[in-house]
């Protein structure tokens, strides 16, 4: 079951880490806690005549949930060796201050102001408690309580995630911003093949966005599956701001054939066959895991767990493909119609699920060239 931490990076992955030290970077270049203008912009002053506003900074991750864009961009993170730094001396402060390099959170199922901005007050307590337990907790009290005020929330923790100098901020799931039709809706467009459409919960929540990246100065990380990135993007001036430092598709193993599949992925993981006679990677078998899993990391990590529950319940102590296709047709039965719809390419069966909508490669394209 630890096989489920396994982290293969990927090319990709690689290029996740280079997009957010940049994003982190540049953003540091127009907020120097040195510059005055850096202070007067925490302090709510109007700076724009004074100096050019930073251009935005903010970039996208893209996957099918299960291929690795979250576990890329925490990876991607954890390459610096503290979230917290500790400022013995810090410019305009007297006395100590602590500087959060980078944040992530969940956006919340509800996709509202107040529960958002609950996620990131009680993100920001747990991360400052972890790395220095002695200090209150800035939050307690702010993010409970039923008569929740979402846009102040928000505003509030925007202040201290200036006053610190938070490097980035990540918003993962961005697709729980949006819900969908109506049943009745969904039901004619299933009829005619037309595609579904998300609609936005609360549209404060896309402005609140838009000013962390316009007038606040803070780069912003995204990531979603296709259906809730392609809703964010309807708008050019939206997509424009939010793929401005980055746009990054995970995708999934399309053919069993890629060296990245084959002679890397699967290299790896049947390094860990805990039988006395292990399988033996090949072509065929390489086939038969992809067309099980339609090339998704997550699905061939269960799939690979499975088939050892299996093996293990027999005398002969050895892993065959027997066991990963009683596997794909036990444990896994429950997505085995989303991966044959995956693995068609057909628009009509992929539409049966929200999630697997095809991802507009225009800026993947714009940016790995």
């Amino acid at each position: 079951m630890s096989l489920r931490d396994l982290h293969i990076p990927s090319l990709e992955g690689a290029r996740i880490q280079e997009t957010i030290d940049l994003c982190i970077r540049q953003g540091y270049r127009y907020r120097d806690p040195d510059a005055p203008l850096s202070w007067q912009l925490i302090s709510g002053e109007s700076i724009q005549q004074k100096a050019p506003r930073a251009p935005a900074q903010a970039a996208v991750v893209i996957g099918h949930s299960g291929t690795g864009k979250t576990e890329a961009i925490l990876r991607a993170f954890h390459c610096y060796p503290r979230q917290v730094i500790t400022h013995d001396h810090f410019p305009n402060i007297v006395g100590p201050h602590y500087q959060m390099v980078w944040q992530t959170v969940d956006v919340p199922d509800s996709g509202k102001t107040a529960d958002l901005a609950a996620n990131l007050m009680i993100s920001w307590d747990l991360t400052m408690q972890r790395w220095l337990p002695e200090r209150p907790l800035r939050f307690e009290g702010r993010h409970g309580g039923s008569k929740r005020d979402g846009p102040t929330m928000l505003n509030e923790w925007r202040q201290v995630a200036l006053t610190h100098f938070l490097g980035a901020l990540h918003l993962d799931e961005v697709q729980n911003f949006f819900r969908l039709e109506s049943k009745k809706t969904r039901q004619q467009k299933a009829r005619t093949g037309e595609q579904r459409e998300l609609k936005i919960i609360e549209d404060h929540c896309l402005k609140w966005m838009l000013s962390m990246t316009n007038t606040w100065q803070i780069p912003l990380i995204l990531s979603g599956t296709p259906d809730g990135v392609s809703a964010l993007m309807k708008r050019l001036s939206n997509s424009q701001r939010l793929v401005s430092s980055g746009f990054h598709q995970m995708p999934r193993f399309a053919t069993p054939m890629e060296p990245e599949f084959c002679q890397l992925f699967l290299k790896i993981l049947f390094q860990y066959q805990y039988v006395q006679t292990p399988l033996t990677l090949t072509d065929g078998v390489a086939e038969l895991i992809h067309r099980l899993t339609a090339g998704i990391p997550r699905l061939i990590i269960a799939l690979w767990i499975a088939a050892h529950r299996i093996a293990f319940e027999n005398s002969r102590d050895e892993m065959t493909t027997a066991d990963l296709e009683h596997a794909a047709s036990t444990y896994l039965a429950p997505v085995q119609d989303a991966v044959e719809a995956l693995r068609s390419n057909d628009s009509l069966r992929m539409a049966r699920y929200e999630d697997l909508l095809p991802v507009d490669d225009f800026w993947r394209e714009f940016f790995s060239s």
